[in-house]
């Protein structure tokens, strides 16, 4: 007589690699059946032109961390390069799934079709399939009316609690029988020093050094390019691939509010409650992704200049900061907001490229890669909302108030590093005798400038502020503030 297969449950990780504070685990351990812990490498993510080896490389870490943690309940993840439809189909063939257990995505478009396809594989195979809200984000929403109160309320619950043992879980022996039917998946990692390496374990390390010590310089140091790799949280990766929750470091933050330094948290955890607002406002807008949010400014053309591309991709622009923040991100998957504007304020404004061009290269560069927040981000600082101060960053005058002895510059444009101070924000002030004199010869040693930047930031500030005064892009800015707009800017922004 044929065996009666087993039924298992199914946690299907994506952007959530923890154990603490995750309710897809709960949810599944609270079925009664055995799980399986799932992570597929799929290929439609692999393809992907937003996505590189150094996020892959973090994934795979941080599903080490989480076996290594699991080994005690004799148990890990099951990883696979699998499209997962192609996986459920496998496995099937093994177990009867009782249920798919995951958290509701705000990702790229590719995700969000990839999740229709999956809804209709469930319901076609009978598969339960539950998705839990990720990190307060809400999925349906047509308005802002309330979010920040459940946002906030979100953030106040309790910690999900998980106690695990053996048999809950498939054994190790049972997940390497299966893995024989997929491509196998190596998760040694190359040794790095300048990439933050990905896991729960060493996101903790990094929360405990900024709570109890790093944060009292986080305001004063916030826009600095060189100071603010210190005096930042730097957890942003930890939280985009999901090693920590919003809501876990949220609490973290409010246990040390009472100390002399709050003002320093209360500016961290007003960043949390940001990150949340412009992840809900993609996740409302996912045409973001490629359009601009206010449909207005889908009349501004650009023309798209492979010179100009390839110079601010490879950090030879001209412009030290510019060349430095790029290249710095290039090398250590990080750098702190200013710079980010600065990269894509350079590239949209004194460049006059459209920010469509600046997605991919960021997106592979950005070790902290959260669609939510880099399409809203892009949008913002190349000023196509509509509702957004333009701004439009000057890179010398960043370069002398936040790099003043050029420290950030001289790391990342050695060939600057020995010339005067002031040539160092501005070599092509050099004449040919200066640069004789320093051995530093502009277009040989270092780039000239690829464009006059006064007169390419008045060029972009002329066309973009006539066009905030266009009648499509005011009714757009009406349609946005009305669905978009939180009806407490000013609480989100200062609450405790």
């Amino acid at each position: 007589m044929k065996k009666e297969k087993e039924e298992i449950s199914v946690v299907w990780f994506k952007r959530d690699l923890r154990l603490e504070d995750n309710e897809a685990i709960s949810n599944a351990l609270a079925g009664n059946k055995r799980v399986l812990l799932l992570y597929a490498f799929e290929n439609l993510l692999l393809q992907d032109e937003h996505y590189d080896q150094r996020h892959w490389n973090f994934i795979k870490q941080s599903l080490v961390d989480i076996n290594k943690r699991l080994a005690q309940f004799n148990t890990k993840v099951l990883t696979v390069q699998s499209d997962i439809i192609n996986f459920f189909n496998q496995i099937q063939n093994t177990y009867k799934i009782s249920g798919v257990y995951s958290h509701q995505e705000t990702g790229l478009l590719a995700t969000y079709n990839r999740d229709k396809d999956f809804t209709r594989y469930c319901r076609n195979n009978s598969i339960p399939w539950t998705e839990n809200i990720n990190n307060g984000v809400l999925r349906g929403l047509l308005n802002r009316e309330d979010w920040f109160e459940k946002w906030e309320d979100y953030m106040n619950q309790p910690l999900i609690a998980s106690s695990f043992h053996k048999d809950q879980f498939l054994s190790i022996e049972e997940i390497e029988s299966i893995e024989k039917y997929f491509q196998k998946v190596n998760l040694s990692t190359p040794i790095s020093k300048q990439f933050q390496h990905g896991g729960t374990e060493t996101a903790w390390k990094y929360a405990n050094t900024f709570f109890e010590n790093r944060h009292k310089n986080y305001m004063y140091h916030i826009s600095k390019p060189a100071e603010s790799r210190e005096s930042c949280s730097r957890l942003s990766p930890y939280i985009a691939w999901g090693n920590v929750s919003i809501r876990q470091v949220y609490q973290k933050a409010k246990s040390y509010k009472n100390e002399t330094n709050k003002r320093h948290l209360g500016a961290f955890v007003s960043r949390l409650r940001w990150q949340a607002h412009f992840i809900q406002k993609f996740e409302m807008e996912h045409t973001m992704e490629n359009a601009s949010i206010n449909k207005g400014y889908h009349k501004l053309k650009k023309s798209i200049s492979k010179e100009y591309k390839t110079a601010w991709k490879e950090g030879q622009t001209g412009f030290p900061l510019v060349d430095a923040s790029m290249r710095c991100l290039i090398a250590t998957g990080y750098v702190n907001f200013r710079m980010r504007a600065l990269l894509v304020s350079f590239f949209t404004h004194i460049l006059w490229q459209p920010w469509q061009e600046a997605t991919h290269h960021l997106s592979k560069m950005f070790l902290d890669f959260e669609p939510g927040i880099h399409f809203p981000q892009l949008q913002m600082q190349a000023a196509e909302t509509g509702i957004n101060n333009i701004r439009i960053y000057n890179p010398v005058k960043n370069s002398l108030e936040h790099d003043e002895d050029a420290t950030f510059i001289k790391k990342w444009v050695p060939e600057l590093k020995d010339l005067p101070t002031p040539f160092i924000h501005e070599p092509y002030l050099m004449t040919p005798l200066d640069q004789q004199f320093n051995n530093v010869i502009l277009g040989k040693d270092y780039p000239k400038p690829i464009v006059d930047a006064k007169q390419a930031r008045k060029y972009a500030a002329d066309i973009l502020w006539n066009m905030k005064d266009d009648p499509d892009v005011q009714v757009e800015n009406n349609r946005i503030l009305k669905k978009h707009t939180l009806s407490d800017r000013r609480r989100m922004l200062n609450s405790d």
